[in-house]
């Protein structure tokens, strides 16, 4: 294989396929970036055998052909070379040649042959979004996702397709955060469970233009996104997901109306005084046209009172400020409605339409 190729693009294609490389195995292949020659095309592509990702990158094929190369010593080869053309050659001992300028490398590629190739997902049944949207929507449900091994399924997202109606769904335990579009075509019914490793990486790649799509397939075991000049394939969590319904609950006793900006920046300054190891809640009280925000920990206390509309009862109410925190940041609303029961029940955060919904279970606390 001799191609040629911009740095520029090579680090691109870099930057976007080590999304997939593995850095805990067993097995150097799955180490490393497969690029080949296909087709008049130079694609490479990483798998990790959960995530796999190929995009195109353009340059000029002298040689056909593919090899293997050690993904973090390739990777650093072409971030420190400089800003022109460069050359990759390899023979027929697996060795690589790299060439920019008077700068000559020689590292050891691996056999093509022993890489794990992106499983085959048949392209039917496509489901059509912008980049914008699948970017927003995997922003604003992400946060709620569980790193608790012990828990697949908590560690994935419900994607859920009724008709022209798209709801994606994310839960740790402590909170449930739900996302609804309508989508402008209708759909066979879909219900898969996606690693949330999957959605993080396909948000950082897309660029989230309006204008620019990207199309899902998806199989019993895979789901498939394409986009531009990539696309990534990724296994399904397998199982079934949580009765979301059965959780969530539209009676209330305490109706409150705020300013978003507000409530964020008044929460926000609470956590000045906790630190990681300290498990301290904020205690919300919430009275006629009022809401007051109280924190008292080791590194001091704070209060402060923020102006409400409210329908209902008065109520005392303790949360771990972090929760409340990652709904806010994400919702765009200026004034926000936010309904609860009782201070052991879960509060929610919803908007009148219904295209968002914050379940955040309260804490227990002690009246200062």
């Amino acid at each position: 294989m001799h191609i040629i190729c911009p740095r520029e693009e090579l680090q691109k294609g870099v930057s976007i396929v080590s999304k997939a490389v593995s850095n805990k195995t067993t097995m150097p292949i799955l180490e490393c970036i497969l690029i080949q020659t296909k087709e008049g095309r130079i694609l490479m592509t990483a798998n990790d055998m959960e995530l796999g990702i190929e995009t195109e990158i353009h340059g000029i094929i002298e040689d056909n052909g593919r090899i293997a190369i050690d993904a973090k010593i390739f990777s650093e080869i072409v971030r420190r070379l400089p800003d022109n053309d460069i050359s990759i050659e390899t023979d027929g001992t697996d060795s690589v040649k790299i060439q920019c300028e008077k700068i000559n490398f020689t590292i050891p590629g691996k056999n093509a042959d022993e890489f794990t190739f992106l499983p085959e997902v048949e392209r039917l049944n496509c489901v059509t979004l912008s980049q914008f949207t699948l970017k927003e929507i995997i922003r604003q449900t992400i946060f709620s996702i569980s790193d608790n091994e012990n828990n697949k399924m908590m560690a994935g997202e419900l994607l859920e397709i009724n008709g022209n109606n798209l709801r994606i769904v994310s839960l740790d335990g402590h909170r449930i955060s739900i996302r609804k579009i309508v989508l402008k075509d209708s759909y066979d019914s879909i219900k898969v469970v996606v690693p949330g490793k999957t959605l993080n990486e396909v948000s950082k790649i897309i660029s989230g233009g309006t204008d620019d799509e990207v199309r899902l397939y998806f199989t019993e075991n895979h789901v498939l996104f394409e986009f531009d000049d990539t696309i990534v394939v990724s296994r399904l969590i397998e199982g079934e997901y949580f009765r979301i319904d059965q959780m969530l609950n539209s009676d209330y006793d305490t109706k409150l109306t705020v300013n978003k900006k507000e409530m964020l920046s008044c929460i926000d300054r609470t956590t000045m005084l906790i630190k990681d190891s300290d498990k301290k809640p904020i205690i919300i009280g919430i009275t006629d046209h009022s809401m007051e925000v109280k924190l008292n920990s080791a590194y001091g206390s704070m209060k402060e009172e923020l102006a409400i509309d409210k329908r209902g009862k008065d109520i005392m109410i303790g949360f771990n400020p972090k929760f409340l925190i990652d709904a806010l940041r994400v919702i765009d609303d200026e004034m926000i409605n936010i309904y609860m029961i009782n201070p052991k029940a879960p509060c929610f955060i919803r908007n009148d339409e219904g295209t968002y919904i914050y379940l955040i279970l309260p804490v227990n606390f002690n009246v200062y």
